[in-house]
């Protein structure tokens, strides 16, 4: 079976309209918001492990780089991961009704200098997390250096000219990233949250390829939120920066 099969089959256009209604509460409504992407992040990984090593993922360890306040971990957990969150940031980690009082074990560090041992996590999961730090491939690096071969490392981030690279700021960010993050103070009152040069970046969807081929560890790429039939798109240069909003990469170190 092919590693993404198991997920494929899932990924419907009815699912795709659920989890875009979903987007609009990121802001008003977190708990819900990320909560259904819990849901749907645990089945993504939990099928690509089913996929890529034939077993079921049940007392496997998944490192959440980038958990924040923990809304993954009880998902995680009720699938049978043994769960490790980290992040950086104490106010994300303490931030709304989830906090860190789920199930799991959480860690302030970076992901850029994970404070794990080389192969000592059979997943590590990166989700929407690249987009935010300056040296996104750095970032790829140690979550490569501590997944045990045969396991998955799993990056999932937004690509910057999708529709949805500008985050809170919309589709402004299509006038240049700073442009975009000065009207949305004027028009606010205040920085976004994902404030372009210091907590956004633009990162490509080519960018991301050409480093995990390089790696020699990519099993799988594909556009997170599509249908399957619009899979081929991440294959064609120029027209995947704009039509892939999240690009998968799935590695497996051997």
């Amino acid at each position: 079976m092919a590693v993404t099969d198991s997920f494929a089959n899932r990924a419907t256009l009815a699912r795709s309209v659920r989890l875009l209604s979903e987007f609009r509460f990121e802001q008003t409504d977190p708990a819900r918001f990320y909560g259904a992407l819990a849901e749907d992040t645990v089945d993504l990984v939990a099928s690509l492990w089913s996929g890529a090593c034939g077993t079921s993922p049940d007392g496997r360890t998944v490192l959440d780089v980038g958990g924040g306040p923990g809304y993954f971990a009880d998902a995680f957990a009720d699938a049978g991961f043994d769960y490790l969150g980290v992040e950086p940031d104490p106010r994300e980690m303490h931030a709304g009704p989830a906090g860190v009082r789920g199930a799991g074990a959480f860690v302030r560090a970076s992901g850029m200098a994970l404070p794990f041992a080389d192969d000592s996590v059979d997943v590590c999961l990166s989700s929407n997390v690249a987009e935010h730090v300056r040296e996104p491939w750095r970032l790829g690096a140690e979550m490569l250096r501590v997944t045990r071969p045969g396991g998955l490392a799993v990056l999932s981030y937004t690509v910057w000219l999708g529709p949805f690279g500008g985050h809170e700021m919309g589709l402004t960010h299509y006038l240049g990233g700073r442009r975009a993050a000065d009207r949305y103070a004027r028009a606010h009152g205040h920085r976004p949250k994902n404030d372009y040069g210091s907590s956004l970046f633009a990162v490509s969807a080519s960018a991301g390829l050409k480093w995990a081929a390089g790696t020699g560890a990519l099993i799988a790429a594909f556009p997170r939120y599509h249908p399957r039939w619009a899979w081929w798109m991440v294959g064609v240069p120029g027209l995947r920066e704009f039509t892939v909003s999240n690009l998968v990469l799935v590695l497996q170190p051997s």
